[in-house]
């Protein structure tokens, strides 16, 4: 009777074991959000450019985010206008995980490439790269706010946006 009982506890702390680590991996999975998650929709706003010969001018800017029903696909656009400036940027992201890959184009320019980096958690990091030109790239989102920052070392030295969704 004594092996009976020993076994019944080694049994259901067996199973307390098995049910807990479910409990726990379907909270993390639940926590864990799509790379992409907050992105999907139309945003726009206000921000600057810096060009290398030092001078700066203002910008109106809008997006478009596309996230597939997997929500680990990006399509995005982006337009942006000053005075004198402006650029219609479009890129293609797939997640690979918390990796991102993808390519881009900018139609003004004439130009496009590659990116490389990491999403997650309402952030995505990346270096854009073409043929003579490379930038870092940073898009933050919380709730209906995002802010975009783009730094180089090329005719555009920098770009910074703030947005909001709708």
């Amino acid at each position: 009777m004594k092996y009976t009982g020993s076994s019944l506890i080694g049994r259901t702390i067996k199973a307390s074991a098995v049910v807990a680590a479910l409990v726990l991996s379907t909270a993390a999975g639940q926590a864990q959000s799509p790379p992409f998650a907050g992105f999907d929709g139309t945003w726009s706003g206000n921000g600057t450019v810096s060009l290398s010969d030092g001078s700066s001018e203002r910008l109106r800017c809008r997006a478009v985010y596309q996230v597939d029903g997997s929500g680990l696909v990006l399509k995005q656009t982006l337009r942006c206008a000053s005075d004198s400036y402006k650029f219609d940027l479009s890129s293609d992201v797939t997640s690979h995980g918390d990796h991102i890959t993808g390519n881009w184009s900018e139609t003004n320019r004439n130009i496009s490439g590659s990116l490389l980096g990491t999403a997650g958690n309402g952030k995505i990091d990346v270096k854009v790269e073409s043929a003579g030109f490379t930038a870092s790239l940073t898009l933050r989102t919380t709730g209906n706010k995002q802010t975009v920052q783009l730094t180089s070392q090329g005719d555009i030295r920098g770009v910074s946006i703030t947005m909001v969704k709708g």
